[in-house]
């Protein structure tokens, strides 16, 4: 489906058609053109969205809602708590709050440059020569000047700091979610480490209970001092791999400080107790390419398209000259009695016209520059939106093959504590040696691990899809063509 980018921004008409003609001499080819669209061609659907199945709950969902709270849908008060704090309290959401505030203000400025300004200014001196006496000299004069806003560039620069200031926010939102997505990946880490802690723990009890038992076969001879190696061998394998689980843990709780916008020393978050790691919820059975464009990185792109836009007609302006009414009216006197009782009144009114004539291609180039800013731009949104595209492709290729491997994975799970119970028994029977025991013990323990591994990552995909889609998939409804127009 063809998504257009829209760009547009008015020149206003004169005031007078002397202005126009004056214009025209000045700057005969300086009137302004509409500049393409950027086009790019979506899809109506992604590629690796078959097969899942929406739920009630998501097909009664009301359309454009964009959810703050996106990660509620996983039912988790920890993750809940956490994303919380990470919304509060993260220095680089302050930092591009901050940012988005000062665009808000340099909104303002822009639009205050349509008003009058109005200037007052008192002075009091005395001077005097070798041949004359000192004289005394007071003053004071309002003044007011106006730059009528004739070919729009006043307009043009305050939509080009709106749009910039719109594009603040949006990446504010940007940041927000990118921050949140990180964070609930860390989230989900640090529960499959805590829960994968817990095996390893299991693991190494019963390895220590083979080791004794080895140990007290070995001391009664009935078996090689081999095995009773090989058993502590398998032993300290484990509590090696406990030692890495808990600095991997240490690492990941210092990461989510840091999003939370404290130290690992400081926070008090806890973990939630050994329970099982959330499903992913219901994919809807069809996601149109259009959802996309409630991504805040888009929005943000749309509007630096907008913002480059206007600067563009601004820059397109610079050919026209100013034309600027003041007006002023003071008092003047020789000391103060003068000055109150009978002041010399001066006063001053006239409009005055400025130009540039010749500036050595100044402006040409300021044009150009102004032209490549607004190509570069929309170039950014089309890379924009491809790399929304590809994010959402590659979580729902993700979520689809990784629940096909955990099933896979399930069955080799059963399959390897099966083979583990028979080998057991035929050891106790004396049928095998101990290295099939401790064979049979690795691959149960790495099937067990690979399957809380898989269970992660799908979770972890699904919080990607819904980031990708702009924080959920409750958006607009589907269409064949939408366009976007800056500014809206």
């Amino acid at each position: 489906m063809p998504v257009l980018l829209r760009p547009h921004w008015p020149l206003r008409l004169p005031a007078s058609l002397c202005l126009v003609s004056l214009a025209a001499l000045l700057a005969g080819c300086a009137a302004t053109a509409p500049h393409p669209a950027p086009r790019l061609d979506l899809p109506t659907a992604f590629a690796h969205e078959q097969g899942w199945l929406a739920t009630s709950a998501l097909e009664q969902a009301p359309p454009d809602t964009l959810h703050a709270h996106w990660w509620q849908v996983y039912a988790d008060p920890a993750l809940d708590a956490l994303l919380q704090q990470v919304t509060q309290d993260n220095a680089t959401l302050e930092q591009a709050s901050a940012q988005w505030r000062q665009a808000e203000a340099a909104v303002a400025a822009a639009r205050a440059s349509r008003y009058p300004q109005l200037d007052g200014d008192a002075s009091a001196s005395r001077s005097g020569d070798s041949d004359s006496r000192a004289q005394s000299r007071l003053a004071s004069t309002l003044s007011i000047g106006w730059l009528p806003d004739l070919w729009g560039r006043t307009a043009l620069q305050t939509q080009a700091s709106a749009a910039q200031a719109q594009a603040a926010a949006a990446n504010l939102a940007a940041t927000q979610l990118a921050l949140q997505l990180t964070a609930a990946e860390q989230y989900t880490s640090l529960r499959r480490l805590a829960l994968d802690a817990r095996l390893l723990e299991q693991t190494l009890a019963a390895y220590a209970r083979s080791l004794s038992l080895t140990q007290n076969q070995y001391d009664a001879g009935l078996v090689a001092r081999a095995d009773v190696i090989q058993a502590q061998i398998q032993h300290e394998s484990v509590r090696n791999q406990m030692a890495t689980n808990q600095q991997q843990q240490a690492l990941a709780r210092n990461a989510l400080a840091l999003l939370a916008g404290t130290t690992a020393a400081q926070w008090g978050w806890k973990l939630p107790d050994d329970a099982p790691l959330p499903e992913p919820p219901a994919i809807p059975r069809q996601l149109v390419a259009s959802l996309l464009l409630q991504r805040p990185d888009i929005a943000a792109a749309s509007q630096s398209v907008a913002a480059a836009n206007a600067r563009l007609g601004v820059a397109q302006t610079a050919w026209l000259p100013d034309i600027r009414l003041n007006a002023s009216a003071g008092l003047q006197g020789s000391g103060w009695s003068q000055f109150i009782e009978s002041p010399l009144r001066v006063w001053s009114l006239g409009p005055t016209l400025a130009a540039s004539l010749f500036d050595g291609g100044s402006r040409r180039a300021a044009t150009a520059q102004a032209q490549a800013d607004y190509d570069a731009q929309a170039a950014a949104w089309r890379a924009a939106v491809l790399q929304a595209v590809q994010e959402v492709e590659d979580a729902l290729a993700s979520a689809q093959w990784l629940h096909t491997r955990q099933a896979h994975q399930q069955q080799l799970l059963q399959l390897s504590r099966d083979n583990l119970r028979v080998v057991q028994n035929q050891y106790e029977a004396g049928m095998v040696s101990y290295l099939d025991v401790v064979t049979a013990q690795n691959l149960a323990l790495t099937s067990q691990r690979s399957a809380l591994e898989l269970q992660a990552q799908r979770l972890q995909a699904s919080m990607q899809l819904v980031a990708a889609l702009g924080g959920g998939w409750q958006g607009r409804a589907a269409t064949s063509t939408v366009a976007l127009t800056p500014g809206s």
